[in-house]
């Protein structure tokens, strides 16, 4: 690793865990990441096997030893929180909290989660159902459980966090404030027109954030250049510098003082044998 990979925030990448759990430590470490993100299931089910001891006490060794200081989870994107069927929403309910069981027994620093969509039934009863899920799953939980980092989306559809108000009056209407945080999403930022690929456009938006929602939620960053136009309500993620969004609203991140504990981690096409980060991880250090 460079000298400058030591400076500015913890950088990494979404790694497999393919082959088991653990793996994704040192495929992490071998890209020089200093955070990962992971999933703790398959992303597109509702069920999975219970992790079982053997596996826990192996991640757990793994990140013992491990350089990389973050790690969080994606939470499966069947869940809707805001979900108009019944049973879809027990099962999004139940989905959300096997997964927090998961992320706990791993000692995750959190559980990245898109809030849902409506439906149809409109932006105030859709947030109102998203916080009062968020109620029911983490109001009994244990005080010290994993994060549920809301993250902002694109605005396709229904779904709903699209504008820092929803995201914010999701965490407002709440009982569970202290459990919840934030995770940006640069690609879906832009989707949703917020104006990162202007010269001005990264210190506007982390305005608007810490107006509508508080720097303080912020808990981690997505890194996504777009292959979609500004405001296209689209999420297509690019490699970094490759997209609509541009370079320079990335250096202007890793070199923002207000984010420099904030970790930032890539989501952009891996490319061949992880071409795809290895290429965006060495921008960004260029750029310390």
């Amino acid at each position: 690793m460079t000298r400058s990979a030591n400076k500015g925030p913890p950088l990494g990448a979404h790694v497999s865990v393919a082959g088991g759990l653990e793996k994704a430590l040192p495929r992490g470490e071998e890209l020089g990441c200093t955070a990962i993100q992971i999933f703790v299931k398959s992303q597109r089910s509702w069920q999975a096997k219970p992790l079982a001891d053997e596996q826990v006490a192996a991640f757990r060794e793994a990140r013992s030893s491990s350089p990389i200081a973050f790690v969080v989870a994606h939470a499966s994107y069947l869940i809707n929180l805001a979900a108009t069927d019944a049973e879809k929403l027990a099962k999004s309910r139940r989905a959300l909290s096997d997964e927090l069981d998961r992320c706990a027994a791993l000692g995750l620093d959190g559980l990245v989660l898109h809030p849902g969509a409506h439906l149809g039934k409109g932006e105030e009863v859709g947030i109102e159902r998203i916080a009062r899920s968020l109620d029911a799953v983490l109001g009994p939980r244990d005080e010290g459980s994993p994060k549920v980092l809301l993250e902002n989306t694109a605005g396709q559809g229904t779904v709903l966090g699209y504008r820092f108000e929803q995201l914010a009056a999701i965490l407002q209407q709440t009982d569970c404030r202290a459990s919840l945080g934030v995770c940006l999403d640069t690609c879906h930022a832009f989707a949703a027109g917020y104006p990162l690929h202007q010269p001005s456009g990264v210190g506007e938006t982390l305005e608007r954030f810490d107006e509508a929602v508080g720097l303080e939620s912020l808990v981690c960053f997505h890194l996504n250049d777009s292959k979609q136009p500004f405001a296209a309500r689209k999420d297509r993620h690019e490699n970094l510098g490759n997209g609509e969004i541009g370079a320079g609203a990335f250096a202007s991140l890793v070199n923002e003082p207000r984010l420099a504990s904030v970790p930032m981690i890539l989501e952009t096409p891996t490319g061949d044998d992880n071409e795809g980060y290895r290429e965006d991880l060495a921008l960004l250090r260029s750029f310390l």
